[in-house]
């Protein structure tokens, strides 16, 4: 039986024709609606209080795929939330995604110039991204393509509650953090981690950025109904960088008796006006409370990206962020990813996976997007090949 597509072409049509419009009233002599929109208001002493609102609808459509994967159009992301900042003294964000019911960014951060009079970093309190994987840390609204690559879904460990600082000056960046468990009351265990890059090359439209972050995770296992400590587990796994399906072509499967989680990322990120390159090594190595082998894996991906009418990805604090378009009807982007991802070592097999991913960015001022990605994928599991053909579509509004 045919899959049916026209519910989520009817629906991305939608937004099609409300991009239309905005563009055509852009041209028409008033594009500042793109850009300015009412969403945050400042106090006599300079406190700025905001609102944060992330939408994303998703299509997700798949071929090849020997029945393994269904298409689905639904929500991705529901952010909402606010933020409050006084430059040079704190800031405070909370937000909540109503697509997967969780709490993400949670937190208050306080600059020591405010206290100390210099500037010796920022302390950080509460729920936060933990560092290793630059794709990992990136806002999702801010990402290149729709979904991460697999070295990332698979090695970053995501949000935790914790205490962190960090430095940044014009031509270098250092935090150091320690995390516990996250506020949904999983991932129990307590996790160090550090990130350190240099910046040799910090100009408008030309960056150059190479960096390093690490992290040991302690885990914890669940304690049962009689009271008694269960092993600690992990699991390593990815799926085809589609985000509406939770099937996975590669996986460890459950890892018991887990001590430590060793996580290392190498990043890299070069612009040069409208082009830019961008790269990350990832491996993680799991050690065992009973004496047996580590196992280890690891992945990389590299990605280039042109924006076609000429204006550049933007680089602060460390990341990046998106194209600010410089014409009425938008900002064009077109980019090809990379990425390979292995998870076979000794006695766990979880198969290898590399994917090719081209991608589309259509950006209108600086609250709406449009994406498409084109991805191929090729797995080998224990013999099992499988190798999907997606089809994917992201329409945004982000504040």
């Amino acid at each position: 039986m045919p899959r049916r597509r026209s519910k989520p072409f009817l629906a991305l049509a939608a937004w099609g024709a409300l991009a239309m419009l905005a563009s055509a009233a852009a041209q028409a002599g008033d594009p500042d609606w793109l850009y300015h929109w009412p969403t945050h208001a400042q106090t006599s002493d300079g406190t700025d209080i905001g609102l944060i609102l992330r939408y994303q609808y998703d299509v997700n459509e798949f071929s090849n795929d020997d029945g393994k994967f269904r298409d689905s159009h639904t929500n991705r992301r529901r952010y909402l939330g606010f933020y409050v900042k006084k430059p040079g003294v704190y800031d405070a964000t909370v937000y909540y995604d109503f697509q997967s019911k969780q709490w993400q960014d949670v937190f208050a951060r306080l600059q020591s110039k405010a206290v100390f009079g210099q500037d010796l970093g920022a302390v950080r309190f509460g729920q936060s991204k933990t560092p290793v994987s630059f794709e990992g840390v990136t806002t999702s609204t801010q990402t290149t393509f729709i979904e991460l690559a697999l070295p990332s879904q698979a090695v970053y460990e995501n949000r935790r509650v914790g205490l962190d600082w960090a430095i940044q000056r014009t031509h270098w960046l250092a935090s150091l953090g320690y995390y516990g468990e996250n506020l949904t009351g999983k991932n129990r265990g307590h996790t160090v981690a550090a990130r350190a890059a240099w910046v040799p090359i910090h100009e408008d439209k030309n960056v150059l950025h190479l960096g390093v972050a690490a992290s040991q995770e302690r885990p914890y296992g669940l304690v049962n109904a009689l009271g008694v400590q269960q092993p600690a587990t992990a699991s390593f796994k990815a799926p085809p960088e589609a985000g509406l399906t939770t099937v996975t072509l590669v996986s460890s499967g459950t890892l018991s008796g887990v001590s430590h989680i060793k996580r290392l990322g190498l990043e890299g990120l070069w612009v040069d006006g409208p082009w830019s390159v961008q790269g990350e090594y990832l491996q993680a190595q799991t050690r065992f409370e009973l004496p047996r082998p580590n196992y280890d894996i690891s992945g990389y991906y590299v990605f280039g990206s042109w924006v076609l009418t000429g204006e550049s990805r933007q680089y602060h604090d460390g990341n990046v962020s998106n194209v600010i378009p410089g014409h009425p009807w938008g900002a064009v982007e077109f980019a090809v990813r990379y990425s390979a991802l292995d998870l076979n070592d000794g006695r766990v097999q979880g198969g290898k996976e590399h994917d090719w991913t081209a991608g589309a960015n259509w950006y209108l001022g600086t609250h709406l997007r449009l994406q498409a990605n084109y991805i191929r994928a090729f797995s080998n599991r224990k013999g099992l090949v499988i190798d999907p053909h997606i089809f994917e579509l992201r329409a945004e509004v982000f504040i």
